[in-house]
């Protein structure tokens, strides 16, 4: 029987090993890079989301989404939108039948509208945030949900970092490519519970929800 518990305090995230996408990168910069990652990636049957952009410190200012990733188990593209805009065919691929697991995906489709003409609502989709309540987990954040899952915690040092540079650093690279990686492991360690039925969850007050309430 495994012990979820509903929330995670954050000084014990801060004190987790860091963990970081163990798999394959791919930054995509043309189309023709582009048609053969949707190929790949189309004979998945999920796969996770995120997208990046630069942050504007400008007050009302707001950048165009710069990097959208998708991520298999093991193996992430890094699409370019800042390159190579949002083709039609990448398009239809938010809108297929592929499963595609993200947080807070509001955020994330309205960063995309701004490049596309499809709306990538249309497509399967399935929110994090959702997802783990229905299994009584209170927290919101991908580190919180994360830690709180696998003890480990995910970086986010690069998150305000220059996503539109000519080149990514690898430490970049490594932060994109783990929030999506990050999304289908949860995602599956939580069906696999779900069908098991082999849970159960333990409200744990933290000094977060003891002000709360």
């Amino acid at each position: 029987m495994v012990e979820l518990q509903s929330k995670i305090d954050k000084k014990i995230v801060a004190e987790l090993p860091k963990v970081s996408f163990p798999g394959r990168i791919f930054v995509i910069y043309t189309e023709a890079e582009a048609r053969k990652a949707i190929d790949y990636l189309n004979t998945h049957v999920l796969v996770g989301v995120d997208t990046e952009t630069r942050p504007s410190f400008r007050k009302g200012a707001v950048n165009k989404v710069a990097l959208l990733q998708v991520s298999t188990y093991d193996t992430c593209f890094l699409f370019r939108l800042n390159h190579l805009g949002l083709p039609d065919f990448l398009e239809e691929f938010l809108q297929n039948d592929v499963l595609k697991i993200g947080l807070s995906l509001k955020d994330d489709f309205a960063m995309l509208r701004r490049r596309n003409q499809k709306d990538p609502r249309m497509g399967n989709w399935v929110e994090l945030q959702d997802y783990v309540a229905s299994f009584g987990i209170e927290e919101k954040s991908l580190q919180k949900i994360y830690a709180l899952l696998f003890q480990e915690k995910i970086s986010k040092s690069q998150r305000l970092s220059n996503w539109e540079a000519d080149t990514l650093t690898e430490a970049q690279q490594l932060y994109a490519a783990t929030d999506a990686w990050a999304c289908v492991r949860i995602y599956q360690y939580l069906e696999e519970l779900r069908l098991s039925g082999k849970y159960r969850v333990i409200r744990t007050e933290t000094p977060e929800n003891i002000l709360e309430d």
